[in-house]
Formats: C-alpha cells, structure tokens, sequence
C-alpha cells in the first residue's frame, strides 16, 4: 500500500469505536506509532525527520486499555506508547513483538533503576520488551487563588463537598485506582483485597459528585485550569510545568498526607507491525537519544528515559522537577505497577459505572 492510501486507511481506521479519542496527526512517514496525544512533537525524535524527510504518521488514544482494545480488534501499529502498568498485559496477550537491542544504540544509556524495576523492561529469559522513554507523577494540582495551601494537603480534597463542580480526574483507569488507593493507604494495588476494592470505588464515587468533567489529554484540563473552570485536578507534571509558565495560579503538591503515584512509559514494538522494521528502530534511536532529555523535562516536567541525557541537564533543574534521585522519587508513592488480569477488569467494569454515575 502507498502512503498516501495507508494514511487514508489510518484515518478511517482511527474513527472506529464509539467514545474512542483518537485522531490522526500530520504525518508522511510510512511508520505507524500509537500514541498518547501530545507526542508527535517533532522535538522528541528530531532525527527520524532529519534522516527520512518527514514525520512518522501518529494515531492517538487517550486511554491504553482503549487502546488495547482497539489493536485487540485489528487496528494496526508498528509502535505503541504504553506504561508500565499494561506492558505485561499487552505481551501476554501476544501483541508485542521483543526488542532487538543491539539495534537500539543507547539502550545502556537507559536509567538503570527502571530497567530494574521487575517484569517492566525485560523477561528472566532475557528477552527485551520495553523501552522506557518518559516518567513522571500524577498528583494534586490546585488553583492557588481558590484552594488554600492548609487545604490542599490531603488527597481527600477531591471529595469535599465545597468542591462540587470544580474537580476534574484523568478518563484513566490506572490513574483513578491509584488515587484511591493512595486515599485508603494503599501503596502497593497489587496487593488490593475485595474490601479496599469496595473502599476504593467508593472514594470514587464520592469524588465522581464533585467532578466537572474528566479529562482525556493534556488540552483539556489544561484549559479547564487557565480558564478557572475548575480548583482540583489529578494531573500529570506536563499540566503543572505548562501552566506555571503561563502565569496560571497553580501549584503541585507532590507531598500530600497520602503521597502521591508514580508511572513509567515507553516504546513497544507491536507483532506483525505493519510497517518496515529499520524505520521503527530508527524511531526508537531518535526518541531515546540524550539530547532529548533536556526538552523532555523542561517543556513536558517528566523525566527522559535516558540516563546519560538526564545526567547532563542542570542540577539545580532536577531539583526542581524532582528527578535529582530515582530513589528519592519513587519513595512513598504508589508504582503504577502491573495488577492480576482480573483486577483489572474489575478496575475498568467498576470505573466505567463510577463515570456514569452509579
């Protein structure tokens, strides 16, 4: 198939599903990468461009159980953007193809403590699976002219009462059950009995009366924020770090009473890619090389999954972005780690009535 007729296809493709986010970005490359919406910023892989004259073509979601099941059902990628929490669901289920890495020129680059992170990136066989591209926090973002510093030092927040109408908390599965978990003094779901399950959820529900809207990408609760829409948000770096630079009245407390989670995302290589390998581990290079990591934290605030690059970055940025120890980082706060297949489940039935308000 052509590019310009495998384009079309993409986009007709990309318009199946009902409540499905996905659009497709400008693009000419014949490699097909399955993206959250945001990162076909040519920024974060400017030598795929350089070397073949033009864009990868992008197709979005906002969700990546949507997405699973979006691919589960034919759609096809040659690259995906998932996290830490679905790699081992997506390769269990066979959509996954392992990694070349002598392919990959900087994969000893990569930060040695996700690497090490357990069934994340690689497989006892030694097999490779995922390469961490992008890490980083979701936690309580408030207006400082509506939300009270004292105010905002618990998560509970999202369920008071004066809050009603002003909050907003990611379309996310992952991101909903982690502040949950957090709020019933969770750190580690894997371990969720059927009691906090119940707990869990109806902390949810408590929050789902005072939600405004749930947010599906960065847009969204970006503009919520800078138009005062909304007090609250469960968000990610990328809205703080944006929104501060705008002048917005915002503030991350990455130290509430109950913490805060912690997500690691990166490339997977999709089974019976459609498009040409040497292009998708080009797209790989580009995207892990270390001069990327100094626009990955300070126009998106998440960490590069690159070590060498993060180690080159000012100091006094790390600092501030919080990405000066991994160790420091990750401690007391909820690893979006993988959960049993049937929490999971339970997860996305439980959430989706939350949503519609049962």
């Amino acid at each position: 198939m052509n590019s310009m007729l495998r384009r079309l296809a993409l986009a007709a493709a990309c318009t199946i599903g009902a409540g499905a986010a996905y659009a497709l970005a400008e693009g000419g490359g014949d490699l097909v990468v399955f993206d959250w919406s945001g990162y076909e910023d040519p920024l974060l892989h400017p030598e795929y461009a350089a070397k073949y004259g033009a864009e990868p073509t992008f197709a979005f979601f906002g969700d990546e159980d949507e997405a699973f099941e979006k691919m589960r059902a034919g759609f096809k990628a040659d690259i995906a953007h998932p996290c830490s929490q679905s790699v081992v669901k997506w390769r269990d289920a066979g959509m996954l193809q392992p990694l070349d890495t002598s392919k990959i020129s900087g994969w000893k680059d990569l930060n040695p403590g996700i690497m090490a992170m357990k069934d994340l990136a690689t497989t006892a066989d030694g097999k490779a699976w995922f390469m961490p591209f992008d890490w980083g926090n979701t936690s309580l973002l408030y207006r400082t002219d509506n939300v009270t510093k004292e105010e905002a030092q618990s998560l509970k927040i999202f369920a008071d009462p004066k809050f009603k109408g002003r909050v907003t908390i990611g379309d996310n599965v992952d991101d909903a059950y982690a502040l949950a978990s957090l709020v019933i003094g969770l750190k580690d779901w894997t371990k969720m009995t059927d009691a906090q399950f119940k707990e869990a959820s109806d902390f949810l529900r408590a929050v789902h009366k005072n939600v405004r809207f749930y947010w599906t990408d960065d847009t969204d609760i970006n503009q919520a924020f800078s138009g005062n829409e909304v007090d609250l948000a469960w968000g990610w770096n990328e809205t703080f770090v944006t929104l501060k630079g705008q002048g917005v009245p915002i503030e991350m407390n990455r130290d509430t009473k109950e913490g805060l989670s912690t997500w690691v995302c990166g490339y997977v290589l999709m089974k019976d890619a459609p498009g040409k390998l040497d292009q998708a581990y080009d797209f790989l290079n580009a995207v892990n090389t270390p001069g990327v990591s100094d626009h990955m934290v300070k126009t998106f605030g998440y960490g590069h999954g690159n070590g060498a690059g993060m180690a080159a970055i000012d100091h006094g940025i790390l600092v501030e972005r919080g990405f000066d120890n991994l160790d420091k980082f990750l401690d007391k706060t909820l690893f979006q780690q993988p959960v049993a297949a049937e929490l999971k489940q339970r997860m996305v039935a439980e959430f989706e009535k939350i949503k519609a308000g049962y």
